[in-house]
């Protein structure tokens, strides 16, 4: 029985082969790791802390409640779809890799690019909305506690900075201790915010009643400058529009989940474990995101004073935890979800390097970040370089709150677009789809439909404004986000990488019904490499 763990690391590294790339990293994660990774990067106490403000200003709590059940049980088409790629093709590079396997050969390079550079965006712009997120959570705590406190924009940076440094510190130093502070991160996430969740709906002296919590709409302007408008978008337009904005609260959350596929190179039984920690993140964060909310929602004391920013501290999670606990007691709480975030936040840290990592590898970055330091085990370059784009992208911060807005919105379509591109492949190019242990089996072209019309959905509503009046400070600038992603990326492939890139290095396998001839030793790729590849 001793040697059965080796042979199943042999079993993973002989995959890792087949498709072209020896173990480097340390394969010690097991199913519960790879789920914990996943289950601390969405981090529903994240999402919803941060955005519950959002979501009860456009379209209330009737649309926050039904808005969490329809995303989640979409995005758990998507992840069944991911799940089954990621089963047959466990590698760090994820959906870029995946893009370049499914697809014919002539449009391989092309796709890996485009997918790469979209999920390349998304992962950095992710961690920054974690930890900007994090540092203005610790800043608001410090108002609580000290009323002449003021959350410069410079002070919320400096605290962000800090946090960004603790994170890039231990992924640096202490990758042997990122497991144990997995484990340490699930506790938290479920038994820690289970605990707050059942302490808050059971001290609070009042409830409200389920039809103000489950037909509740919020739109029109009731206290200056709640709701979407003046008047609110449910007079301009419909209800049904600021409902459907709403879902950005529960679509924004549940996200990240791509990082058991990154870490997939260190996962024991990766084939089997990846898929099933993707699809463990999203169920548990769903029914558990789902009980938090309406623990938060049925302890609100008093609506208006909620949602009114003048009185609910820039974070009416914040309010109700003092109107039922305290100041005091409020503020324990606050460090636990404070907490909370801090891991969420180092984790997707994790995942950005690893995915940088492979996509040096293959040559999309500059070779010098294709390094994975001996001693610590760990890409250290890439650990940084992750850390420092999150630091720039909150830098428009100091002048403008809508900038960074725009800025970080890219994160939710940018993921979702890199995660659906290798699905639609799968769907276009059945053929060149060859399963792995987890398999769909006739499911897997309804499902990988239902799941790209969802991601082209929320796209189109993502873009959509949503305060009224549109003016130059309320504009939804995620279109132009998206828009510069999508041009820098089409351009520069047009340009230059098309003459050089060839998409990951691939050594396939007889199943995948081709041969590929890979030297032993791997050659630059880049604008100096060869233009000529042996394939057969």
């Amino acid at each position: 029985m001793a040697a059965e763990p080796n042979q199943i690391d042999i079993q993973d590294e002989t995959l890792l082969a087949e498709l072209g790339y020896k173990q480097e990293l340390r394969r010690e994660w097991t199913l519960m790791n790879n789920f914990g990774i996943s289950f601390s990067i969405i981090s529903v106490i994240t999402g919803i802390t941060t955005l519950f403000s959002y979501g009860l200003n456009t379209g209330g709590p009737g649309a926050m409640t039904v808005g969490w059940i329809v995303v989640s049980v979409m995005t758990f088409f998507v992840g069944l779809s991911m799940a089954e790629i990621v089963s047959a093709i466990p590698t760090s590079g994820g959906p870029y890799f995946w893009a370049a396997m499914l697809a014919p050969e002539k449009y391989a390079p092309f796709l890996s690019w485009l997918t790469g550079w979209f999920n390349f965006v998304g992962q950095f712009a992710v961690t920054t909305g974690i930890s900007f997120g994090c540092a203005g959570l610790i800043a608001t705590a410090a108002t609580i506690k000290n009323g002449d406190f003021v959350p410069t924009p410079a002070k919320v940076l400096g605290i962000y900075a800090a946090i960004l440094v603790s994170h890039g510190l231990v992924n640096t130093f202490g990758v042997h201790v990122l497991k144990y502070l997995n484990y340490t991160s699930i506790v938290l996430h479920s038994l820690g915010v289970g605990s707050l969740a059942i302490a808050v709906v059971a001290k609070a002296p009042t409830h409200l009643t389920a039809p103000e919590v489950f037909q509740h709409f919020y739109d029109v302007r009731i206290i200056e400058p709640s709701g979407t408008g003046d008047p609110g978008w449910s007079v301009r337009a419909s209800p049904a529009y600021v409902a459907i904005c709403g879902i950005l609260l529960s679509q924004y959350t549940i996200t990240g989940f791509d990082a058991s596929a990154h870490l997939s190179e260190e996962t024991h039984r990766a084939s089997w474990n990846a898929p099933i920690g993707v699809l463990m993140s999203i169920g548990v964060s769903g029914v558990f995101g789902f009980f938090l909310m309406l623990c938060l929602l049925f302890s609100i004391q008093n609506f208006n004073d909620t949602v009114d920013p003048t009185t609910n501290y820039g974070q009416p999670v914040f309010k109700i935890l003092v109107d039922v606990f305290g100041p005091d007691g409020a503020l324990v709480l606050i460090a636990l979800i404070v907490i909370c975030v801090w891991h969420c936040g180092l984790f997707s840290l994790t995942s950005n390097s690893r995915m940088m990592f492979a996509f040096s590898r293959d040559g999309a970055l500059p070779r010098f970040f294709d390094h994975v330091d001996k001693r610590f085990h760990s890409p250290v370059r890439t650990v940084w370089l992750a850390a420092f784009l999150a630091f720039c992208l909150s830098l428009p911060s100091l002048g403008s709150a809508v900038a960074f807005s725009a800025a970080t919105s890219i994160a939710t379509i940018g993921l979702y677009i890199s995660y659906a591109l290798p699905i639609l492949i799968a769907v276009i190019w059945q053929k060149n789809f060859v399963k792995g242990p987890f398999d769909l089996g006739r499911f897997s072209l309804p499902v990988g439909v239902v799941s790209c019309c969802w991601v082209l959905f929320i796209t189109v509503v993502f873009c959509l404004p949503e305060a009224n009046p549109v003016t130059s400070q309320t504009l939804n600038y995620t279109p132009v986000a998206v828009g510069i992603v999508a041009v820098g990326t089409l351009g520069s492939w047009i340009v230059w990488a098309r003459r050089w890139f060839q998409g990951p290095v691939r050594q396939l396998g007889v199943e995948w019904g081709q041969t590929v001839i890979v030297a032993e030793e791997k050659t630059a790729t880049g604008p100096e490499a060869e233009k000529e590849s042996k394939i057969e």
